[in-house]
């Protein structure tokens, strides 16, 4: 019996598996394991006081990051590009103003809701 530690959907769950030779399953069940306390997710970056937080749409990879930290940038520019479900989704600015932080760099990937950038 082998013990594995699985994350589905950010809960984590402590699994055993039993391997079965010649595909036939054991006379007797194993008894259930308990499950393990799930371990804390790490926590999440907060946008700075005073910023407007930019979030994460839908899970995907970052594949580029059109702005930096200290641009100034219009409502509706583009700030970086999400790949998801083989679709590129741009993500904008929903307010005029600097940016303050960019929480994701190229190749990055990520959930939803997940902090990409700030802006004030």
């Amino acid at each position: 019996m082998k013990r594995f530690n699985i994350t589905v959907n950010g809960k984590a769950y402590d699994v055993a598996v039993e391997e079965v030779d010649g595909g036939t399953a054991p006379a007797s069940p194993a008894p259930a394991a308990a499950p393990a306390p799930a371990a804390a997710p790490a926590p999440k970056a907060a946008a700075p006081a005073g910023g407007t937080a930019v979030n994460a749409p839908m899970p995907g990879t970052i594949l580029d990051v059109k702005a930096n930290v200290g641009d100034t940038v219009a409502e509706g520019q583009v700030l970086m590009v999400l790949e998801a479900l083989k679709m590129e989704n741009d993500i904008v600015a929903p307010k005029a103003g600097k940016v303050v932080s960019i929480n994701v760099k190229k190749g990055d990937t990520v959930n939803s809701n997940d902090l990409l950038a700030s802006i004030r």
